[in-house]
């Protein structure tokens, strides 16, 4: 503790940094750094290294080793590389390796080496190959700009929504570039480069020359930029040795140093706090580090080796054979507390609580200096804070118990934040383990945030950790414990070596009936393995219809997923599988299936008789059903034929159903019917007006409307209407037409068949009510007047 201080480095008054070890590695490398293509992800990611890369001095025939680490050295994975030549390595924000290749295709591959895909830069840049290529982020995702042999830029800001923008050619270029970055600027990717004393920017639209506002007079060239983590600051190292720093629109400095050093550097990032108003770049040499700021002097650190630097968001990563440190600028509320001689209600606090553990008399004095200037709350919050930013687990627990010692004495302050930095800390320190291989800091952890952390441990197939932290964290099972368990079943599937009945009988024992888990989901991806009845096995424990028979139609399963239609009772989803029944098997394989089904047949036939006639036609033939085959003719001939012939003849085939069917009622009416057809379009043309379509009874109506009650008497003959029926409709017909003579004539013409019979007469003047009664003389008219 009392040499707590000695690794910070003051840079000018304001600012410490210090340097800590976070892991010895044991990865063995083989090789020198120097010789390898490397790429750290950031965010504590994982490292890559391309072994044996294609350099003039190695044997043609030594096939390159792609090689994948944890942040520890952990090997992850490990591949003989096949491909074509690598310029270029990158990983993306989703932690994918981009291997960018002198052909301009880029390869994708998973942390564990697996390859998830590739895709192409464009054909100019597989004509002129591949010089330079950069992998770079944005808040969009993960892009990639390539410089060609032609001395163009090609990028995508995007790579998984590929989109390749040509940029502008910069004039009289006639070389590469000494060096070149992205920048991103008004959610738009720029590229800016360095030819000679001169720099560009490059948009999608032009070039244009830029300068960088109070750079120091004599620069020929530069040699090396830097674009700071946010893309918010750029820094750019000069051949006088010169190192400008500014903001990345290049329209304001911040300040510029002379490291009086004119070599090129291996590598220069910048190494800046979130929120802090000091900016440092470190430059690396071959064994020389240096951090530079708004100061006049610098700090210098020696390199026993080679080494990497990984920017992060408030931090330096620096790796080599042997070590991986972190270099960063002292917290605020960690230099206020250790601080040498430093009074600040923090450090009091941290005191007092020392004091008190030893029962010294000393922890009463510390306490009541901090209670009478009203710092309490303060000081606890800085232990609190500062506690968080510590990466030793004894530090930690040394502020924490300074924290919980001083909430003993406030009345009311909140537990919220100390309670909440428990739980953090003790999640940072299960990931920050050699094993786990995840050197995150605590403001790394707040941006990346507690689901993406748990997306990446899954990405490990670190399933136990990631479950064990979500019930930790108290998190909705569908966001935890679920979620994960569905990628570890997913993972589960992948496992060709164990039977499908094991593998399935696994993933239900573990999963049951998880909520927020979708068995089908889990049953695509053995689907996509190549797994097919371990998928149908997944399915089996689908609680949900709706989700079963989509997989089982992808799966060519359709019988199945037929079966599976009918037993969920919804009728969409059958409709959705016969649809797709039809277009798959051939028609009479179709209709056999439908058979076995009655339920399906059913519900096609509903679709048939409003979709498709014809096909519903066909149905009845197969099954020999005359009676609907009949009905169906019945229907058609109403339905489709406007002529009357062909109406004849769609009647004329319902008739021969019906016969076939043995319904000789439904044969009879429909011949019937024929007759009536033919004698309504024969009275039209002899009489005119409109009798097709017309009813037997409404077509002897018209013609007694018509004033030919002897061929409507004709026409009841032929049809054998009943006498009373006829005397019903030609007296109501008379009744209309107010015709009182013929009405009386045909009272007197015979014997009334149908009684007593009052017909009212609703046009009579002077509401006269007429009635047909029958005497001893036969029928007589009466009218009864003034009712």
């Amino acid at each position: 503790m009392d040499c707590y201080t000695a690794n910070w480095n003051p840079l000018g008054d304001s600012a410490f940094y210090r340097k800590y070890e976070l892991y010895s590695m044991d990865w063995d490398l083989k090789e020198e750094l120097r010789d390898c293509l490397v790429a750290a992800a950031p965010y504590g990611g994982p490292i890559a290294l391309l072994r044996n890369p294609w350099r003039k001095e190695k044997a043609a025939s030594i096939r390159p080793v792609l090689e994948i680490y944890s942040a520890s050295g952990l090997p992850l994975a490990s591949l003989l590389w096949k491909s074509g030549p690598v310029v270029s390595l990158g990983w993306s924000a989703e932690e994918e390796l981009l291997c960018v290749q002198e052909d301009g295709v880029v390869l994708v591959y998973g942390l564990h080496g697996d390859f998830r895909r590739h895709f192409s830069m464009g054909n100019e840049v597989l004509q002129n190959r591949v010089l330079d290529a950069r992998i770079f982020h944005t808040e969009f995702g993960s892009g990639v700009a390539i410089l060609t042999g032609a001395h163009r830029f090609t990028l995508s800001a995007n790579v998984g929504d590929l989109k390749l923008r040509r940029m502008p050619e910069v004039p009289g270029l006639q070389s590469a570039p000494s060096c070149w970055t992205t920048l991103c600027q008004d959610r738009v990717a720029h590229i800016l480069l360095a030819v000679g004393p001169d720099l560009y920017l490059l948009d999608h639209a032009a070039c244009s020359a830029v300068t960088p506002p109070g750079l120091a007079p004599g620069v020929s060239s530069f040699l090396q930029m830097a674009v700071s983590f946010t893309y918010r600051h750029l820094a750019l190292f000069t051949d006088t040795g010169y190192i400008w720093m500014g903001t990345a629109s290049l329209k304001e400095k911040l300040c510029e140093f002379n490291c009086n050093i004119r070599a090129p550097p291996k590598q220069m990032v910048w190494c800046s706090r979130p929120r802090s108003k000091e900016r440092a770049v470190v430059v690396a040499w071959e064994r020389r580090l240096m951090v530079v700021g708004d100061a006049p002097e610098s700090i210098q650190f020696v390199l026993d080796e080679d080494s990497y630097l990984v920017p992060e968001l408030d931090g330096v990563r620096i790796f080599s054979c042997s070590t991986h440190e972190f270099l960063h600028e002292v917290p605020v509320a960690s230099e206020e507390i250790f601080k040498i001689a430093s009074m600040a209600p923090g450090a009091l606090l941290l005191e007092a609580q020392k004091e008190y553990e030893k029962e010294s008399q000393k922890a009463d004095e510390y306490l009541r200096e901090i209670q009478e200037l009203g710092h309490l709350t303060q000081a606890v919050q800085q232990c609190i804070e500062a506690a968080g930013h510590e990466h030793q687990p004894d530090m930690q627990k040394s502020l924490l118990r300074a924290a919980s010692f001083g909430k003993c004495f406030l009345d009311r302050f909140p537990p919220d934040s100390f309670v909440r930095m428990c739980q953090d800390l003790r999640v940072l320190n299960a990931i920050r383990d050699y094993h786990i291989g995840i050197p995150l800091t605590y403001s790394q952890y707040k941006q990346l945030t507690i689901q993406v952390l748990l997306d990446r441990l899954v990405l490990r197939r670190l399933y136990p950790l990631a479950i064990q932290i979500c019930e930790y964290l108290r998190l909705p099972e569908v966001q935890g414990v679920s979620r994960i368990l569905a990628h570890w079943a997913c993972y589960k599937v992948q496992q060709k070596d164990v039977s499908d009945e094991d593998v399935a009988r696994a993933i239900n024992q573990k999963l049951g009936d998880t909520p927020g888990v979708s068995y089908s989901d889990i049953a695509a991806r053995a689907y996509g393995c190549g797994r097919t009845e371990l998928a149908i096995k997944l399915l089996e424990y689908e609680p949900r219809s709706g989700e079963q028979v989509p997989l089982l139609l992808k799966m060519k399963r359709s019988k199945l997923a037929l079966s599976k239609a009918i037993e969920s009772g919804d009728t969409d989803l059958v409709f959705t599988v016969l649809l797709h029944l039809k277009n798959e098997l051939n028609r009479g394989d179709f209709f056999m299936t439908l058979r076995n089904q009655p339920m399906a047949l059913s519900l096609y036939r509903q679709f048939c008789k409003h979709q498709e006639l014809e096909t519903l036609k066909d149905l009845y033939n197969q099954d020999d059903n005359h009676q609907e085959l009949g009905s169906f003719h019945i229907r058609a001939s109403y339905a489709a034929e406007e002529r009357i012939e062909g109406r004849v003849a769609a009647l004329q085939m319902a008739a021969d159903a019906f016969y076939k069917a043995k319904n000789e009622f439904a044969a009879k009416a429909t011949e019937d019917q024929m007759r009536l057809l033919r004698l309504q379009r024969r009275l039209e043309d002899e009489l005119g007006g409109h009798f097709v379509d017309l009813s037997l009874h409404d077509t002897v109506t018209t013609l007694v409307l018509g004033g030919h009650s002897k061929r409507a008497e004709q026409l009841a003959r032929d049809f054998r209407i009943p006498d009373k029926r006829l005397w019903w409709l030609k007296l109501t017909a008379l009744a209309d037409l107010e015709d009182w003579e013929e009405l009386e004539k045909f009272s007197k013409s015979k014997k009334s068949p149908i009684g007593y019979l009052v017909v009212p007469a609703l046009r009579l003047r002077r509401s006269q009510l007429l009635y047909v009664c029958q005497g001893g003389g036969g029928a007589r008219l009466c009218t009864l007047k003034g009712i």
